[in-house]
């Protein structure tokens, strides 16, 4: 439970933040008074009673303790006025400091107590009003300006004189310095005397010796006229250590009060100064004392004065001491809630209300622009109240800095942003505040003169845009217009209020109101309920500003960086000449080609440098070029802002990636690298962090250069791009030149034209992030960093295998003359067989089974190339399948292997686990192919070589996967049908050139059969492939043709020509797709025009080879033509021996007849290549019937 004033309990640390916890609600005068108080923070001792005096005690007689410090007078106890009633001129601004939470936000009013009584008082008193009202947010702080001080200052310094000269000139043209008078000066020290008087505790009166009556007439020694002024400081004095602590400086900004009060009245919340004496104990829990002189009665301002006192302390009563001559007569208690009531100072409670909701609804009303030094005046005896706007005032006449309060608004402004900024991820709607309140701090402030806050305020303004954040930012969390309380216009027009709300014109007064931005013309009108309306609709215009697209955002946060290091750099003093870099003049970027480049060679010593350079750094080596001292602020803002602009050109360079502007990502990265290359020259230990974005950077440029290599076509263009440079960046670049030459990372962010070079970049790049990740332990911190960087690395080495393989497979088939393989070559596969054994291992260590598996089938292709790299030269008619070749087509199928292996099924990915498969049957099959065509008869035995091929066949066909339906099925479907074939030749081959095993013969006569047979059924799935179905259809009829010549028995080897006649009229179907193809080849020669295109389209036809059809069909129509009239002898020598069956009979009609068509056929040789087949067609037609029906019938 919080206590209410001078409570015994310890103060709470001032700025803690509390909730209210003690109010009280007072119901005075039949009017209800809502008011609450609740102390913040109390520096004053436990309450003790106070000493009663006793009758006739004289008070003009100083007592023994008079004017030495007491605990339980607080800071009265050093000042002869008791309660001191002079505000310091920026006690608010202390407050502020103090309870920056509140600033801005929760408060209305920020005020030493003495200026709310006074405002509170305007329409009962006739004296001055002066005071100075500045905006901070939704809150008014107001600070007593006193003319007086001010204008003896202007006196003494000069300062000032603008305001003296327009004061005197539109207010008081004869002023002149008041004095006070000797009665004032008695009042306060018998004041002052009474109360040390009343903590002495036994009551009675001690006089001093008689020596001290110089006290008693006129001013306490050391209290003159001068003493009790506030201080006011010189205009550009700064506070010392303002990032520590800038309440405590030499500003006259430090908190005095000795207690802070949050005092709720009515709807108001103020924050309010209070340093009265409050005594307790005994009957009476609080009390605050009051002495007054008897023969002049309770004016209504004392009232008033006495009861805003206990209102605003929590004090229920008020203990009245009176004199007469300074002698005492009496006692009196006052409950609080009477104040009001008493005689000859009755007020209503009510108007006291009203006029203080109107005077704030004036002051809210007119006082809009923050950072502006407003001023509230009322001369002495006038009823007319005016608002002057001194910043413009200034600004016409003098330097903006000449306003004392300049610094301290700047400062609040500044302090309130930072306060907001450390919540800002609790919430985001303030972003748009934050900013408001940084742009018109930076609008007080000059560069020269205070280039910390400057570059302070523009690092916080570029960390509002979140830089790392999705796309899309019109979400909740940005709204586009804030609430009015907290979004405001410094730009706003006063629109004035209707007349029956208060009207602010001033075109009926006199010429010299023109200066004044509002008016209140009688001080009457406060007293009316509700007569200031704060109907001044503010434009919200502190919403964060809404970037269309991720550069625009990148941009601004660039634009305050640089902003934030020209205020760092002017600060730094020049210990000599720094080379001169003119911000206007562009700095040249490097353009690389092969000729310069060096290769990857010089690339390895860079990196190595770089490494070792990035070890230095660990160790905590650092320097600068530009003398800033390690540890000062200038070196800490400027490690900041580097690093935020090192962040928002990486940002950028990530979104030109993304738009494939690789020129411009590489611009962007380098100078993103630039960045930090500067921060570790000066940064003397690399945080985690800051590594990790590091490694992020290089990533990044690895990917770029990547992509670089792999779009070589538009180099003009990204070359454009990359040289192209800013104004804004040129500056930038300026400031990093002043701490470090930038060129740590000139290998990795140079534009090559050498492919060769660009991919080993890129491949460094991810070296040199991996390498960072190792040494600086972060590689268990960062987990998805470490495998994203092992991708890259895998991939990168993959990209370069692949590349070192190209070129070798382009050295083998420019090599025609030289039968050995060159030491190129030879290099070549060295490099890129390093380079998939480094990626296979990258992947292998994250587990990444698929990319393993593509690198090790990459292997595998390799492997082939070597293979066919060790074949003979063309024209060499011994060529034989060589060991060397045998070897590196085992190590293919190895690898192949290994990369199903890799991926342990086919679930894990199908496509990749198809190509594999296609792959190692691929291999198989141009091993058996070359066994077979190329047979190694001079090392191995017939016997052996048809064994190997038949295994390497049967091993292709295991990994060609003819049933799933795929793009490749197909391509599966002709390889088996292609190994089919040859499987079927191979044995048809061997059963003619075999002699002796009766068994073996059999056995390859059967899977001759056998391997013919599914070759057809495969080839006949596809309609692409006529002429090989043809191909096979003719091996099986001569293979027929050889069984017969083997056979004795007529009847025998009528039933194999019946099965050969057979086979024959199964060719239907490639003759139809034959003429199909070549109907639509006659249809398109028709369409066109010209001889010439007819010949283009006729050498063009849809994959038909002509000259195989051709010869093919020769071949046909002679087995054709043999089958046909040997089957005619066997008939016919048949029928003369036994006689023949009807069908012997039709088989022997149809058989003649289509011979002798044939024959006709074939002795014309001006039929056309269409007209061929469709004659074959017709044939094979007639022919079908009857070799259905004839015994040999298949």
């Amino acid at each position: 439970m919080e206590e209410p004033c001078g409570a015994g309990t310890p103060a709470p640390l001032r700025g803690d933040a509390e909730e209210p916890k003690q109010g009280s609600v007072l119901f005075l005068g039949g009017n209800e008074v809502k008011s609450c108080a609740v102390v913040k923070y109390s520096s004053a001792p436990p309450q003790a009673a106070f000493a009663r005096l006793q009758e006739k005690t004289d008070l003009k007689l100083p007592p023994a303790n008079w004017l030495r410090e007491s605990a339980k007078l607080g800071p009265a106890g050093t000042t002869i006025l008791g309660n001191s009633k002079k505000s310091k001129p920026f006690s608010s601004f202390g407050m502020a400091y103090d309870f920056i939470d509140s600033v801005g936000n929760d408060v209305d009013v920020v005020s030493d107590s003495e200026n709310i009584k006074k405002l509170l008082k305007i329409p009962y008193s006739k004296s001055h009003v002066s005071m100075a009202v500045h905006r901070i947010g939704r809150t008014l702080l107001l600070d007593e300006l006193d003319i007086q001080e001010l204008f003896m200052r202007s006196s003494q310094t000069g300062d000032w004189t603008w305001l003296k000269e327009f004061y005197q000139r539109l207010i008081d043209q004869k002023w002149q310095r008041k004095k006070k008078s000797k009665e004032h000066w008695y009042q306060k020290a018998i004041l002052s005397k009474f109360l040390y008087y009343s903590i002495n505790g036994d009551g009675a009166a001690q006089p001093v010796p008689s020596t001290s009556k110089q006290h008693q007439e006129g001013p306490v020694a050391g209290e003159s006229d001068e003493a009790g002024r506030a201080s006011w400081p010189a205009p550009f004095e700064m506070p010392s250590a303002l990032s520590e602590d800038p309440g405590a400086s030499n500003q006259g900004l430090k908190n005095d009060f000795v207690r802070n009060i949050l005092w709720t009245f009515e709807d108001i919340h103020m924050l309010v100064g209070s340093n009265m004496p409050i005594f307790g104990g005994g009957r009476y829990p609080a009390v605050s004392l009051r002495l007054r002189d008897n023969n002049k009665p309770i004016n209504v301002l004392t009232g008033i004065d006495y009861w805003l006192d206990n209102l605003i302390c929590n004090v229920p009563e008020l203990v009245m001491c009176f004199h007469v001559n300074g002698i005492v007569q009496k006692y009196e208690m006052i409950k609080t809630e009477d104040i009001p009531n008493l005689e000859n100072s009755n007020f209503s409670t009510k108007v006291i209300k009203d006029i203080a909701q109107n005077i704030l609804s004036f002051l809210k009303s007119n006082c809009t622009k923050e950072g502006h030094t407003y001023w509230l005046f009322k001369a002495s005896g006038s009823d007319i109240v005016k608002l002057y706007d001194l910043t413009t005032l200034c600004e016409e006449t003098e330097d903006k800095y000449q306003n004392p309060f300049t610094m301290p608004v700047a400062i609040l402004l500044y302090k309130v942003a930072c306060n907001m900024m450390l919540k800002k991820n609790q919430n985001k709607k303030h972003y748009g505040t934050i900013r408001t309140l940084l742009l018109n701090c930076l609008k007080l402030l000059d560069n020269g003169r205070h280039p910390q806050i400057i570059a302070s305020a523009n690092y916080m303004l570029s960390e509002l845009f979140q830089l790392d954040e999705p796309k899309k930012e019109d979400s909740a969390e940005f709204p586009i217009n804030g609430n009015s309380d907290e979004s405001y216009s410094e730009e706003e027009e006063e629109m004035p209020d209707s007349d029956e709300n208060g009207s602010y014109s001033n075109s009926s007064d006199p010429p010299d109101d023109n200066k004044a931005v509002a008016i209140i013309k009688s001080v009457g009108e406060l007293s009316v309920p509700e007569k200031y309306k704060s109907v001044h609709r503010i434009r919200p215009s502190c919403a964060f500003p809404v970037c269309h697209g991720t550069e625009e955002r990148c941009r601004l946060v660039l634009n305050h960086v640089l902003e934030g290091l020209k205020s760092v750099d002017s600060s730094v003093k020049k210990e000599g000449d720094l080379p001169a870099a003119d911000p206007s003049t562009p700095i040249p970027l490097k353009y690389e080609d092969e000729s310069t480049s060096g290769g990857p060679e010089s690339l390895e010593k860079q990196m190595a440098l770089f490494l070792d350079k990035m070890g230095s750094f660990q160790k905590g080596k650092h320097c600068s070029q530009s003398g800033m001292i390690p540890g000062s602020w200038q070196y800490k803002m400027k490690l900041q802002l580097i690093l935020k602009s090192s962040r928002a050109y990486y940002v950028l360079s990530d979104a030109a990636m993304i738009l494939q502007k690789y020129g411009r990502a590489l611009r962007y990265i380098k100078l993103a690298l630039q960045c930090h290359d500067t921060y570790c020259c000066l940064c003397g230990s690399m945080l985690p962090e800051v590594l990790v974005f590091l490694c992020q950077c290089l990533t990044l440029c690895g990917d770029i250069q990547l992509m670089l290599a792999q779009n070589a076509n538009n180099r003009a263009a990204y070359l454009e791009e990359y040289n192209y440079q800013t104004k804004e960046d040129q500056e930038i670049l300026h400031s990093l030149h002043r701490e470090s030459r930038c060129q740590v990372f000139a290998w990795a962010t140079d534009l090559s034209t050498d492919l060769e070079y660009q991919l080993s970049v890129s491949c460094k790049c991810y070296e040199a992030a991996y390498e960072i990740l190792l040494f600086s332990n972060l590689k268990s911190q960062n987990p998805e960093q470490h495998i994203q960087v092992l991708k890259r690395m895998g991939n990168i080495r993959n990209e370069i295998g692949v590349f070192y393989m190209n070129q070798a497979a382009a050295v083998q088939t420019e090599r025609v003359v030289s039968k050995n393989v060159s030491t190129t070559e030879q290099q070549l596969w060295k490099k890129s067989f390093s380079c998939f054994e480094e990626g296979i291992q990258n992947f292998e260590s994250i587990d990444d089974a698929t990319n393993a598996a593509l690198l090790l089938c990459n292997t595998g292709r390799l492997m082939r190339i070597c293979a066919q790299a060790h074949c003979a030269a063309e024209g060499d008619f011994k060529r034989e399948f060589s060991p060397e070749e045998a070897l590196y087509y085992n190590k293919a199928i190895d690898y192949y292997l290994k990369a199903l292996r890799s991926l342990g099924k086919r679930d894990v990915h199908p496509a990749v686990w198809d190509s594999v498969n296609w792959e190692l049957s691929t291999t198989y099959f141009t091993m058996a192919t070359l066994q077979q065509d190329y047979a190694p008869l001079s090392r191995k035995a017939q016997e052996q070589i048809e064994k190997e091929v038949s295994e390497a066949m049967m091993k292709s066909l295991k990994y060609c996967d003819v049933d799933t339906v795929s793009e490749r099925q197909p391509l599966c479907q002709y390889r088996a049908a292609t190994i089919h074939h040859r499987l079927a030749s191979m044995y048809h081959s061997c059963l003619r050139n075999q002699v002796g095993d009766e068994h073996l013969r059999k056995q390859h006569r059967v899977l001759a059969d056998l391997h013919y047979s599914k070759a057809v059924r495969l080839f006949q799935l596809l309609k692409d492939a006529p002429c090989e179905l043809l191909r096979v259809q003719l091996e099986r009829v001569a293979f027929a043709e050889f069984q017969m010549a083997s056979q004795n028995s007529s009847a025998g080897k009528l039933k194999t020509l019946s099965g050969a006649l057979d086979i024959m009229t199964k060719t239907k179907g490639a003759f139809q797709l034959i003429r199909k193809e070549l109907v639509a080849e006659n249809e398109q020669i028709s369409k066109d025009k010209s001889p010439a295109e007819s010949v283009s389209v006729n050498d063009s036809s849809a994959g038909l080879n002509k000259e195989e059809v051709l010869k093919l069909l020769g071949i046909f129509e002679s087995r054709m033509s043999f089958l046909l009239l040997q089957s005619i002898k066997l008939l016919t020598s048949s029928k003369k021996k036994i006689g023949g069956s009807n069908e012997e009979e039709a088989a022997l009609r149809t058989n003649k007849q289509v011979y002798s068509l044939l024959l006709r056929a074939t002795a014309n040789k001006g039929l056309s290549l269409l007209e061929r087949t469709e004659l074959l067609l017709s044939l094979l037609e007639q022919l079908a019937p009857g070799s259905e029906g004839s015994p040999g019938s298949q």
